[in-house]
């Protein structure tokens, strides 16, 4: 029997400290050889849209996840969302068909969570500000996740769109009541620059195809996720000389060099080498390869989103609504 999730119950199905943990342990899992994280092809449709089918495998929970992610920029003429996706989860071992649900919930989570994790090992432990450029739910979420590892007391938000900063204000208070935390101080910053040098932590969550962070403005001992631009090699949020400034680590190699802007146009302004999107995040996790090295550090945790992480997320849905113990933790 498959199981239909729908999107609008997946927020209250998935604790987002559970999730954090799960997305942990999927990483530390790639990385020691418990879970098969495939090179995604891109297929481009009609006009600018593209579908990227995307697959994982998790050999420790047994479980298949095949999303195919639409990324349609056309749609934003319309009002419509750029991106859409779909779930599907199989049995690993029998091919059965588990669930299927829409991917929107769980892709803005899941990315929050990598984000905490990332945070949690590369960042310092004295981090105490969270900047954010864009404020869309995404942001919304980030800080939940961020605060969930980090002691944050302060915000600071930059949007194109003072309308959205307003709206970034009353849904974090929203969720703050809701979590019960204590409200943190929301401070609006005039631009992007503003924002990166006053942050500990500095999350990019804009779907940009140039450059609205510049490396320039990067101060010791800062953490960067880089997060929100779309899995398209022509798109970035950080210049060429924020990546050759930090020290880079990714979600995966190989998915990095086929998807990120990031990545590929820093190779093609020859600031950058291959070696430098070699640093996987799982590996950091699982002891294999040193994160932050010192106070003064720069860290980027270049996140372009993997299908395991999806998993991730399937998975603790999957096991809370079908009553069933599935190991989601290390």
């Amino acid at each position: 029997m498959t199981t239909v999730l729908p999107d609008d119950a997946l927020a209250e199905l998935v604790d987002l400290g559970e999730l954090i943990d799960a997305v942990r342990a999927a990483h530390t899992d790639l990385a020691l050889g418990r879970a098969e994280q495939p090179v995604p092809a891109i297929s481009s449709t009609a006009g600018a849209t593209i579908v990227l089918p995307m697959v994982a495998t998790s050999h420790r929970l047994g479980l298949t996840v095949v999303k195919v992610l639409t990324d349609a920029p056309g749609n934003r003429d319309g009002d419509g969302p750029a991106q859409q996706s779909t779930v599907v989860v199989l049995d690993s071992r029998t091919g059965a068909r588990l669930a299927v649900m829409n991917g929107g919930t769980g892709t803005r989570m899941r990315t929050a969570a990598a984000s905490a994790v990332a945070t949690d090992a590369l960042s310092r432990k004295d981090s105490r500000v969270l900047g954010l450029v864009g404020a869309g739910p995404l942001a919304v979420e980030h800080v939940a996740a961020v605060r969930a590892v980090r002691a944050i007391g302060t915000v600071v938000v930059w949007s194109r769109s003072a309308a959205r900063v307003a709206e970034f204000r009353h849904a974090l208070h929203r969720r703050e009541h809701a979590d019960g935390v204590p409200a943190l101080d929301v401070v609006a910053a005039s631009g992007p620059r503003q924002v990166v040098e006053a942050a500990d932590v500095l999350c990019t969550l804009t779907p940009s195809r140039v450059p609205v962070v510049e490396g320039a403005w990067f101060r010791p001992g800062l953490h960067v996720n880089a997060v929100g631009a779309p899995p398209r090699p022509d798109h970035r949020e950080i210049d060429s000389a924020g990546m050759a400034r930090a020290t880079v680590f990714v979600d995966s190699t190989g998915v990095q060099l086929r998807k990120s802007g990031e990545a590929l146009l820093s190779l093609r302004e020859g600031v950058t080498t291959e070696d430098d999107f070699r640093r996987e995040l799982g590996a950091v996790l699982a002891g294999l390869v040193p994160g932050r090295t010192g106070a003064a550090e720069i860290t980027l945790f270049n996140s372009v989103g993997i299908a395991l992480q999806d998993l991730a997320f399937a998975a603790l849905a999957l096991r809370i609504t079908a009553g069933e113990s599935l190991e989601v933790g290390t």
